[in-house]
């Protein structure tokens, strides 16, 4: 099945992709490799949730918010490769968590953008990866990934 199919059976629909927050381009192709700036949990332009993982999100509301940033680029990825039947696999994925001190749960939060990448496209999901803790991020966000895709000739 491909990603497409997949989408629409999670019952899926992908947002329109975001617009650039500043003086930066939603992705850059290089050989067949796209790589994807850094996305946020946005709704509409906005982030469902803000703040710091550990105080004021939960693991689980975190996780929800890394799976909204990663639906995004999906969104980005399919206006900027053509469609997602052009996706090999997923290369790589860079999480950042807005953390509260003494948190260390960030690899947990990033399975939300993790899981979602092996719904969509299943063995060609996985991925190398980190899962970094920072102290914030743009908007207030919990999270902000970036991701790497190798796609079709």
């Amino acid at each position: 099945m491909d990603a497409e199919k997949r989408l629409a059976a999670l019952g899926i629909e992908l947002p329109p992709p975001p617009a650039p927050l500043g003086a930066y381009v939603p992705a850059v192709r290089v050989g067949n490799l796209l790589f994807l700036s850094g996305m946020l949990p946005l709704v509409e332009g906005k982030p469902g949730r803000t703040g710091k993982v550990g105080t004021d999100l939960t693991v689980e509301e975190a996780f929800g918010e890394a799976r909204t940033a990663a639906l995004n680029a999906l969104a980005v990825l399919r206006a900027e490769a053509g469609g997602l039947e052009q996706v090999r696999r997923v290369v790589k994925l860079v999480g950042y968590v807005a953390s509260a001190p003494g948190f260390t749960g960030q690899p947990q939060v990033i399975n939300g953008a993790s899981d979602l990448m092996g719904e969509v496209f299943g063995e060609a999901g996985r991925h190398a990866r980190a899962a970094v803790g920072v102290s914030s991020l743009p908007l207030d966000a919990p999270v902000e990934i970036a991701f790497v895709f190798e796609l079709a000739g």
